[in-house]
């Protein structure tokens, strides 16, 4: 009986131990370590990837955002403030009209099918807004100019850049919008435009935050 006892009591006492050497090892010293390389190597990725515009985190590179203006009075979804380039459609992203902060809502996709008649419908209406948005005075858009990025949300819905293509379209409508001359805002989106990896993989892209933050610059100092 005394034995039994007395090995019962060994074996407590080792797993205690294991689980205190596990939990400092795994749960203490390993995050630590993982943060301190992390922050030494990559600060700016380990921190969120996170943009600062005036000394404040105005969002981070890795998540898109809405430039929408305020909801109207028993209005349920807010209209798009055009004087920004717009991201992509998406029901993950949470409203911003000045451009200081973000909410995140949800991620996800919506996995309809491309026969999906809610689907087809979305993509309908988006198009026919987006030709609506960026048609100018003696520069009506063309529906079948419309980029895919322009009317359809990304696997994440929470995808920070859009298309060369989707930014070029509306070029026009924010030049107009801001008073400024087609040209300079055409070359802020080149300037803004990501190549591809390591120049193969992936498409060219441009982040729809750093672009607006850029704008935003131009506009304050025309």
């Amino acid at each position: 009986m005394n034995t039994s006892v007395t090995s019962t009591v060994r074996q407590l006492g080792a797993g205690l131990r294991a689980l205190i050497v596990l939990t400092v090892l795994c749960g203490v010293i390993y995050p630590l370590a993982v943060t301190g390389v992390a922050q030494g190597l990559f600060p700016g990725r380990a921190d969120g990837s996170e943009i600062t515009s005036g000394g404040k985190s105005v969002g981070s590179s890795l998540i898109g955002q809405r430039y929408d203006l305020p909801p109207k009075d028993g209005q349920e979804t807010p209209g798009p403030d055009l004087r920004w380039f717009q991201p992509r459609p998406s029901d993950g992203l949470g409203a911003n009209s000045v451009n200081t902060e973000y909410e995140l809502i949800l991620s996800g996709a919506t996995n309809r099918s491309g026969d999906n008649q809610e689907l087809i419908d979305q993509v309908t209406d988006a198009k026919a807004a987006v030709v609506a948005d960026n048609s100018v005075p003696g520069h009506p858009v063309d529906p079948d100019d419309v980029p895919a990025d322009a009317v359809t949300s990304s696997g994440s819905g929470l995808d920070p850049a859009i298309s060369p293509a989707y930014a070029g379209l509306q070029v026009r409508r924010v030049a107009e919008r801001n008073h400024l001359p087609v040209d300079r805002v055409r070359e802020l989106v080149r300037e803004h435009t990501d190549g591809r990896i390591l120049g193969f993989m992936g498409e060219p892209t441009v982040n729809v935050l750093r672009l607006n933050l850029a704008l935003r610059d131009l506009v304050d100092g025309a």
